[in-house]
């Protein structure tokens, strides 16, 4: 039989040391590693929440940079706009400004002091409306001022007429119906028993050739219009 021996106090103590030095190395090691894990997880959550605050740096950056970009883009477009109508409204006073002079002038040529080009201008009016018109008897109307310069200018007007067409043309004034005073000159011509008019006076014609001269006269003034796509 083997027999058991008891240790002695000396190798129960050496025993003891050995068991809590292997435990407290144990323990060494376990702190070591939960230790490292929490760096990891601390390096992960701070790498994490680095990121999220990146991003959400990064986010509210682009967003007041597309705002302060919207806000560029609408202030310029103001500007140009301002800019545009300043022009247009410069422009259109100008257009404004010559019509108006031409007007003033019409007004003074009417007032007769030239009596022989006037004269001229009324037997062309008057003989656009023969020839418009067409028909035998026509009547014109004229400020009552103009009277005698419109028979001459219809005595004129009615020789060329019968000239180029070959037919005879009775024209008379209208005295009962004059044209008003303020008028700035030319005639009215009527046909069709007084239901078809002609207006020839210089108000109406300006007025005509503002509406059909005024692409030309812009063009003229300021050159070709790079946005117009149609033209008539």
């Amino acid at each position: 039989m083997s027999q058991v021996h008891a240790l002695s106090d000396d190798q129960v103590g050496q025993e003891l040391r050995k068991m809590t030095a292997f435990i407290k190395q144990e323990a060494m090691e376990k702190a070591r590693e939960i230790e490292i894990k929490a760096d990891e997880e601390f390096a992960i959550e701070k790498s994490k929440l680095v990121r999220q605050e990146t991003d959400a740096i990064d986010l509210a950056y682009e967003k007041k940079f597309k705002q302060a970009t919207m806000s560029q883009q609408i202030t310029r477009s103001t500007l140009a706009n301002k800019t545009r109508l300043r022009v247009l409204g410069a422009r259109e006073a100008l257009l404004d400004g010559i019509f108006e002079t031409a007007a003033s002038r019409l007004a003074e040529f009417g007032s007769g002091k030239d009596k022989g080009r006037y004269q001229d201008i009324l037997r062309g009016l008057i003989l656009e409306g023969f020839y418009t018109l067409n028909e035998p008897g026509l009547t014109v109307r004229a400020r009552k001022k103009d009277y005698d310069a419109v028979r001459k200018a219809i005595e004129a007007a009615s020789k060329e007429y019968t000239k180029v067409v070959g037919e005879q043309i009775d024209a008379k004034i209208d005295e009962e119906n004059p044209l008003p005073e303020g008028s700035a000159g030319g005639v009215w011509i009527l046909g069709g028993e007084g239901k078809i008019e002609i207006d020839n006076t210089f108000e109406t014609r300006l007025a005509l050739l503002k509406e059909n001269a005024l692409p030309a006269v812009r063009e003229t003034l300021f050159g070709k219009n790079p946005h117009r796509k149609f033209y008539d």
